[in-house]
């Protein structure tokens, strides 16, 4: 009797251990939904369209991409962040994770309420003026700019973009005075710059790179740590003058809190094995990004990087959305 009270007690205590494991070996046992904070069509959710079907390949089920735009990518954050920790609903993660808490007094959701899974591009912004201005460089624009402070503008896709903090980051470790002017998406402003409304503008190099090739506009240097494989004569930020500048658009995958460690490794190896594949790498390299794995923990670490980055450029430029 007492040998039998034993056992029991022992299995009551480590069936807490055993359950995660259990839910691991069974998972996944029905379709995954994959949520893209974005409408169809760009980047990240080309991205997520590229990933989907080599992860349901690797992992046994369909993955189902559910578009949920809106509110600078809050609204699909707040419905991962919200969501079953089970598994079966992953985000789509790129920059608003790390720069919306920089700049909203309120979220949908809390930043640690979404783990990382793994990091699989980045993708590099740019700076482009007109080409029939006379700045050739970046050294160039800078000194422009310090000796005309306020008179220069630059263009960006609406207020707490990334668009906007890159130009406001510049500004900062430049020291320079340039007025901002939002408008109604990334396009319109490109067109605003050659048009000649205003004087520079940060995009995703995906968006700009046909006029650059084009010859409608003049690409001064990329934001990432290294030159982009698709302008490799265009010199990085650093490179051209601004040091420790580094700024990139970047996208992976990412879960609501609570995912059993097991489901989240399983994810995490499937991941990997899809960013080890010279045609996803490919793929990525005609849209204009830079494939670039890290796992989990590597991207946590780049993810509070990004965080404290943007927090201090909120403070310096003073920018508070509702």
């Amino acid at each position: 009797m007492q040998r039998r009270r034993w056992l029991a007690a022992a299995v009551v205590s480590i069936t807490p251990f055993l359950a995660p494991l259990a839910h691991a070996q069974d998972w996944p046992a029905r379709p995954i939904k994959l949520v893209v904070p974005f409408p169809p069509g760009g980047l990240i959710d080309n991205m997520a369209r590229l990933v989907a079907p080599r992860l349901a390949q690797e992992l046994g089920q369909a993955v189902v991409i559910d578009n949920k735009p809106g509110a600078g990518g809050n609204v699909g954050a707040a419905e991962a962040a919200r969501a079953t920790p089970d598994g079966y609903t992953l985000l789509m993660a790129s920059p608003p994770l790390t720069i919306s808490p920089a700049l909203y007094a309120r979220l949908p959701y809390r930043p640690e309420q979404i783990v990382p899974i793994g990091l699989m591009g980045r993708v590099p912004n740019v700076l482009v003026v007109n080409p029939s201005a006379n700045i050739n460089t970046l050294a160039d624009l800078t000194a422009l700019a310090k000796s005309r402070p306020g008179q220069l503008n630059y263009a960006s896709n609406g207020q707490g973009t990334s668009l906007h903090l890159s130009a406001e980051l510049y500004k900062s470790q430049a020291g320079l005075f340039i007025t901002h002017i939002p408008y109604r998406g990334a396009a319109a402003g490109l067109t605003g710059v050659i048009a000649g409304e205003v004087n520079l503008m940060f995009d995703n190099l995906p968006s700009a790179l046909g006029l650059i090739q084009g010859g409608k506009l003049k690409a001064l240097a990329v934001t990432t740590p290294q030159r982009s494989s698709v302008l490799p004569q265009v010199p990085t930020m650093e490179e051209a003058g601004v040091k420790g500048y580094q700024v990139s658009a970047w996208f992976g995958l990412a879960a609501p809190a609570g995912v059993p460690a097991p489901v989240l490794q399983k994810i995490e190896q499937a991941l990997e094995r899809i960013a080890s594949q010279a045609e996803v790498k490919a793929a990525m390299q005609r849209a204009g990004a830079e494939p670039t794995w890290a796992n989990a923990q590597a991207m946590n670490a780049f993810m509070q990087a990004d965080a404290a980055q943007w927090k201090k450029v909120a403070a310096y430029a003073k920018i508070a959305l509702e």
